[in-house]
């Protein structure tokens, strides 16, 4: 057995984590607020087509449940929506609310900014490369 940990460690550490690195909008919203509905019609729409959601995928928490144990580092979420970038199990920043589509397009880039240059050039490589294997680290 101690021969065999050596090569599980080596065999471990070429196999692609799904969670390592990966970066995240997390949108805090509530199916009472009325600029929620505004922000899904003109922006919810479209973001999974964006080159920024291949970045930032969104993710979508109501801000009245309780947060899975994955997100529960996020604090001080008051008023909806709230856009938390996270990455790595840390926040990166955030966009309380929406005013509109442009602020928000520029708000999402200067996070994209913030993040980690290696996460970005990750998710700009597997977006361009289609269809891919269901065990490929993209």
């Amino acid at each position: 057995m101690n021969r065999l940990r050596p090569a599980l460690m080596a065999i471990a550490l070429l196999l692609p984590s799904v969670s390592a690195g990966a970066a995240e909008l997390v949108y805090f919203g509530s199916a009472a607020c009325s600029v929620c509905e505004t922000w899904d019609r003109e922006v919810g729409e479209i973001y999974p087509k964006t080159s920024e959601s291949k970045t930032l995928p969104l993710r979508h928490h109501d801000v009245h449940d309780d947060k899975p144990d994955d997100i529960a580092f996020i604090k001080g979420v008051i008023f909806t929506p709230t856009f938390v970038a996270i990455e790595d199990g840390r926040e990166i920043g955030r966009i309380v609310g929406y005013m509109g589509d442009f602020f928000f397009w520029e708000q999402v880039d200067g996070l994209i900014k913030k993040l980690n240059p290696v996460s970005v050039q990750k998710s700009a490589a597997c977006s361009d490369m289609g269809d891919l294997p269901s065990k490929s680290p993209c």
